[in-house]
């Protein structure tokens, strides 16, 4: 059996593929993400993968196509790509939550797959107003003020519509709970609480007190049952709607006991709505307040139909979930993918931690200069930011060439080391001094008018000095990593992290050298397209078939 899945390195998507791996029916895997994960660790490794995006830019022809490409062959493909984060970009969310759905099923149509399987949710169903357990016939209307909610019951109606169309294909909606494990403790950190929210205080202790809106149950399932649930319908070819989660429904008090003292603090949810709307207008979180709405109007599931029909059976309790990613977080845990990558900077051990706590100037011994070591980091924060800047306009504009997945994957590694940098400041306790990096951003747009001769439009040789200046860059991040290594036990920081950054960083050299290699081949031919954006990609998509190069 080959089973394709969409969003596999995602919370939900690393847990089944360590499921499908193991499963002796399940011959082939296939993981389809539009960021690659590191193929040489577990569960990845085990698996075929695919670059692609279901909310891309480009028509739905050839999207569709090159999602239809990875499906041939398949007996199943299960959807499970999703987007929670930016809030504020709602086109984008829809687009690739609600359209990408749509787009995957068109896929699956082209490709001649006989099963779909998509990720829906609880957040699809109807607002309720008691704790009676309601089955997978509850409307899904949603609840109008969460716009995941709002996409959920889209979802839902997309898949309605392919299943009156095309009554020979099997469709499956799996509606889980909220969904935790350790992999996904900084996932969920960046998606709901942000670096505002001090959750490494969890290995050293517990807050005073739990406050949680009154009324507030909680239905989840550990990750590795969820997939387990996907294996399942996956082999039965099961179609319909299933409900799943733990046998235990959370409430304020049994949340309050398992962060270790039990005190609860109940406020009125509206109270709790209003605090959270000042918050998020203020931009101090991240969630907005639709999540209490949703959070507070979700029915409770009936799980029986998964249990009865497919033998299903979690093998967490809910709690047993919970403590499980809250230990995660305190330790900054995660995995080797963008979604669910770990915290960082990692701390040293205990016994240097331990001594960082007594300084007086936590993570900066007396023999290292403050002042001069601020300022270093500094510098290097804002270069990261202008190469960031850089490449994610590279990665923008030349789309549809053949090196543009590996442009994305080293745009999502240099965010995440531009967060580390901001993380690593805060730590030691040094200003960032964000005027620095407003004056990056600024200089890196009006370095786009010098790159290339001309005020007003695209040049061949855009792509070649682009190239050379990022190649450049990486390789004085290189010189930054070297020198926190050799500091990194003063600083109570891990020495080892610092050298995986040097290895990252020589492989995204390897990757700029064979852009280089390509752009540099064209650029400055007579004929070369001298227009920018989409017809520059063309022309250089068009030079790449014509010679061979496959970076």
């Amino acid at each position: 059996m080959r089973v394709v899945v969409v969003g596999a390195t995602g919370n939900a998507g690393t847990a089944l593929l360590r499921a499908l791996v193991a499963e002796p029916k399940v011959t082939s895997v296939v993981g389809v993400a539009r960021r690659l994960p590191d193929r040489t660790a577990e569960p990845y490794k085990d698996a075929e993968w695919v670059v692609a995006d279901v909310a891309s830019y480009q028509p739905d022809g050839p999207a569709t196509a090159r999602l239809a490409e990875a499906f041939e062959g398949a007996d199943a493909v299960v959807h499970l790509a999703w987007l929670i984060q930016p809030n504020r970009e709602r086109e984008l969310l829809r687009r690739t939550n609600v359209d990408g759905t749509r787009r995957v099923a068109e896929a699956v149509l082209r490709a001649g797959v006989p099963h779909l399987v998509v990720a829906s949710s609880i957040g699809a169903y109807s607002r309720v107003e008691d704790d009676e357990p309601r089955t997978e016939d509850w409307p899904t209307d949603g609840i109008p003020t969460s716009h995941y909610a709002v996409d959920k019951a889209a979802q839902e109606r997309v898949l309605d519509e392919v299943e009156r169309a095309h009554p020979g294909l099997t469709v499956t909606r799996v509606r889980p709970g909220l969904v935790f494990q350790g992999d996904a403790a900084q996932e969920i950190v960046r998606y709901f609480l942000g670096p505002a929210v001090p959750v490494r205080l969890l290995t050293q202790g517990r807050p005073p007190f739990l406050p949680l809106p009154r009324g507030l149950r909680v239905q989840a399932v550990h990750a590795d049952d969820l997939a387990d649930a996907y294996r399942r319908i996956v082999l039965e070819r099961a179609g319909g709607a299933f409900n799943v989660a733990a046998d235990d429904l959370l409430r304020g008090q049994d949340l309050a006991h398992i962060v270790d003292h039990g005190r609860l603090v109940e406020l009125p949810p509206p109270a709790v709505r209003a605090a959270l709307a000042l918050a998020y207008q203020a931009r101090a979180v991240r969630p907005d307040p639709g999540w209490v709405d949703m959070a507070m109007s979700v029915p409770v599931m009936d799980t029986r139909r998964i249990r009865d029909e497919l033998g299903w059976r979690p093998a967490h309790t809910a709690a047993a979930a919970v403590q499980e990613l809250l230990a995660a977080m305190g330790r900054g845990s995660g995995q080797r993918t963008a979604p669910l990558r770990p915290a960082l900077p990692r701390p040293a051990g205990d016994a240097v931690m331990q001594v960082r706590r007594l300084r007086d100037t936590p993570g900066i011994p007396p023999d290292i200069d403050r002042d001069l070591l601020g300022l270093y980091l500094s510098d290097h924060l804002t270069g990261a930011t202008a190469g960031l800047q850089r490449l994610e306009r590279m990665s923008q504009t030349y789309e549809e060439v053949p090196f543009q997945a590996e442009l994305a994957e080293l745009v999502e590694q240099l965010r995440a080391e531009r967060e580390m940098y901001r993380d690593m400041l805060g730590l030691l306790g040094v200003r960032r001094r964000p005027y620095r990096q407003a004056a990056a951003w600024v200089g890196e747009r009006v370095g786009r008018l010098k790159l290339n001769g001309r005020a007003l439009e695209g040049s061949p040789m855009t792509a070649v000095l682009e190239t050379e200046l990022m190649r450049a860059a990486v390789l004085g991040k290189i010189g930054g990593w070297q020198t926190l290594e050799e500091h990194a036990e003063q600083l109570g920081l891990d020495p080892a992290q610092f050298r995986e950054l040097i290895d990252l960083a020589r492989s995204q050299i390897e990757v700029l050298d064979r852009v280089h290699a390509h752009v540099r081949a064209a650029a400055f031919r007579a004929d070369a397209e001298h227009g920018g954006g989409e017809g520059r990609s063309e022309q250089l998509s068009q030079d790449a078939g014509a010679s061979g190069t496959d970076a």
